[in-house]
């Protein structure tokens, strides 16, 4: 225990320097907002990916690719592809050219003044302070359930003394202390998963054995009774996909794969990113970095998560899910039970990392999303930016928090770490992706029709997503409440459409939509803003 004791002190000690480095060389909006545009690229690198990568990523869909096998490591293909290269070649650039010259700080804030817009800057900025707490809250609980197991003390304590310490990390340093901060943890988290992966394969016999020992599992005494119900839904091996066509498909293919892989170009915390650094090249220097850390973070989580189910076999007879408990316990279970005592200490501050590094991401959209998109910029508020920020961040804070008590209370769900990730994640798709090509791309793209897709998209994301797909409206209960089911369409002949993850519906339309206004309100050009205003109050 003393040497959990001293790594986490270190670990609050190094995070309170860079949260005062950043208070000090924060002197105006322009800092606080966006780290004063002049990040390392390895640095922005860093964070770029720690933020993208939390605790929903290692516990959450690590635990997922336990449960339902390597096929999650689509999703790793997917977040190299769109989440690195596409994002930051294709949308980085572009972003961080149009953002710089509008003098932009959000998200939001860019659509805005791309298409003189404030009510659009308004509208976004309120859907990203109302659902990413949930979000938020999926993060804050893979950690806390971390801590509170592995330590075995109360989960509310630690919950609260977890968000305090990232409302302090983030509140005090503004984006400079957070991105310092990410670069730090960042490089926690690559050493620890790097030796999570090789002592896992070397423990199981090396990589060939391990991954026949894996393929060769579902064949084992005792394994086809435990995999039963997965084997309904269309499971069949921890290293190979499911079924075509079956709820499990749908799930992995739609949800966790589609909904983070192609969500990830319109997270507004990682988009902001791009506006840090001085010019296109560093981002090209930021790019392998920033693959390479990905590449690192998801590969290892899902492959490990997939071979646990050996580990726990051979150990007791029993698949990863039925000796964990749950979907989300398969990672820490793991780590206590087979791993060096001193790497459960590591593994916590790596977690701790991985959660703090993206919870402050979130807190810092979630402060400017309704600090200074909507209350400053849409309501006209006289107060300062940066207070306004501040104290929504606190106001987002106490929402995440109560929402993981709740989820944790409630049970809502085995697996709410990667349905919150996701259904936050495919929400964004659907209600920005069209805009935000269009703000990049399209240089008469007619006010009305961007407004629109982004109405429509969000619009029927969420209706889907409480009403229809029966993994996230089981889990949000709005359903259950209101008609007695976990999806108006179950036991319906369009009972199929439950399996179908919100994304795949709700982001076709929502381009749909735009094409549709664009036809319409075809003769309503707008022109890109050229003089940059300025971020101070």
């Amino acid at each position: 225990m003393t040497y959990v004791i001293v790594s986490l002190s270190l670990y609050v000690l190094f995070m309170a320097l860079f949260a005062y480095l950043g208070y000090k060389k924060t002197k105006n909006s322009n800092d606080y907002l966006l780290a004063g545009k002049d990040i390392n690229p390895i640095v922005m690198a860093l964070s770029y990916g720690a933020t993208f990568i939390s605790t929903s990523a290692i516990v959450g869909f690590g635990g997922a690719a336990g449960q339902y096998g390597m096929g999650l490591l689509w999703l790793t293909v997917l977040n190299l592809i769109v989440g690195v290269f596409i994002a930051f070649v294709v949308f980085g650039k572009r972003t961080r050219e149009l953002g710089h010259r509008l003098g932009t700080a959000t998200m939001p804030e860019l659509f805005a003044r791309r298409f003189d817009c404030k009510f659009m800057q308004g509208y976004a900025g309120l859907l990203i302070f109302i659902f990413m707490p949930i979000y938020n809250a999926a993060v804050l609980k893979g950690i806390v359930d971390y801590i509170s197991k592995f330590l075995s003390v109360d989960f509310n304590t630690t919950l609260i003394v977890i968000s305090i310490l990232a409302a302090l990390f983030v509140v005090t340093g503004g984006l400079k202390g957070v991105m310092y901060a990410d670069a730090f943890q960042g490089t926690v988290m690559f050493v620890g998963m790097a030796f999570l992966i090789f002592y896992t394969y070397s423990m199981l016999g090396g990589i060939v054995n391990a991954n026949t020992a894996l393929t060769r599992l579902t064949g084992m005494p005792g394994v086809a009774e435990q995999t039963a119900a997965l084997t309904k839904i269309g499971f069949s091996g921890w290293t190979s996909m499911p079924k075509a066509g079956s709820p499990l498909w749908f799930n992995i293919v739609t949800t966790l794969v589609a909904g983070v892989g192609i969500g990830a170009l319109a997270q507004p915390q990682l988009s902001v990113k791009f506006m840090t650094v001085k010019s296109g090249r560093e981002l090209n220097r930021a790019m392998l970095s920033g693959g390479i850390f990905i590449l690192f973070m998801t590969g290892v989580a899902f492959t490990v998560g997939a071979l646990a189910n050996v580990a726990f076999y051979n150990a007791t007879g029993q698949i990863a899910l039925k000796a964990a408990g749950s979907n989300d316990g398969i990672i820490p279970v793991f780590i206590k039970t087979f791993l060096p005592q001193w790497f459960g200490g590591f593994f916590l501050i790596l977690l701790m990392a991985a959660a703090i590094s993206t919870a402050n991401g979130l807190l810092h959209t979630m402060g400017t999303a309704l600090g200074r998109d909507f209350l400053k910029q849409s309501l006209n508020l006289k107060t300062r930016t940066v207070t306004l920020t501040r104290i929504s961040m606190v106001i987002g804070l106490v929402i995440s928090v109560a929402l993981a008590y709740f989820s944790n209370k409630l049970d809502v769900s085995m697996a709410i770490i990667a349905i919150g990730t996701s259904m936050f994640y495919g929400l964004c798709a659907a209600a920005f992706l069209p805009t935000y090509i269009a703000a990049l791309y399209f240089k008469t793209f007619p006010r009305r029709a961007a407004l629109t897709s982004m109405v429509t998209g969000s619009a029927i994301s969420l209706f889907w997503m409480f009403f229809v797909q029966e993994k996230t409206a089981g889990s949000l209960q709005v359903c259950r409440l209101l008609f007695n089911t976990t999806s108006i369409v179950k036991n319906t002949f369009l009972q199929t459409l439950s399996m179908v993850d919100a994304l795949v519906v709700a982001l076709p339309l929502s381009m749909i939509a735009a094409i549709i206004a664009w036809a319409v309100f075809g003769n309503e050009r707008i022109t890109e803003i050229p003089v940059a205003p300025s971020l101070a109050d």
